[in-house]
């Protein structure tokens, strides 16, 4: 059964919603991230990301499965060569490991919106893992990222 059309409080489930004034895109390094759902218990996280042309993230291996819907521009991993344009969706299992990188040739910011289950973990060139991103890690993070940027960061249920 959908809930989507049910008010609050209906079977005690309340919906939430976020605009891009309660949920601020901050400045990363390559790009925005804007941090829209996180439940720390859960170890889900959703996020939207704009990405510069050129951008390369750090190489990682997810511990969950990863949804990810394209919107505008391109990106790719490194590993597969295969290039998501806008209105791609991705699905990536459990135990993936890539490298994502936005094509240098990109006309425009990349616009991509991921749903995380589990971590990330950040890989150096010899498989070690150098840092760990989570539910609970990225919710601190875009905390204090809004903080240094003068923007107020949204209160999550679950975080």
């Amino acid at each position: 059964m959908s809930n989507a059309n049910l008010g609050p409080g209906h079977l005690g489930l309340a919906i939430s919603h976020l605009n891009e004034t309660s949920s601020p895109w901050v400045s990363i390094p390559g790009g925005e991230l804007r941090l829209v759902h996180v439940d720390i218990a859960a170890g889900i996280w959703v996020i939207a990301n704009r990405f510069e042309p050129g951008m390369a993230a750090q190489r990682h291996l997810h511990t969950g499965p990863v949804f990810a819907w394209t919107t505008a521009g391109c990106w790719m991993y490194s590993e597969y060569g295969v290039r998501y344009e806008a209105g791609s969706f991705v699905h990536e299992p459990a135990g993936s490991m890539h490298t994502l990188v936005v094509p240098a040739d990109n006309t425009e910011t990349t616009e991509v919106f991921f749903v995380m289950n589990g971590a990330n973990l950040n890989l150096d060139d010899n498989d070690n893992i150098v840092s760990i991103t989570d539910a609970g890690s990225i919710a601190a993070a875009y905390r204090m990222l809004c903080e240094m940027q003068g923007k107020t960061a949204p209160s999550f249920n679950g975080a």
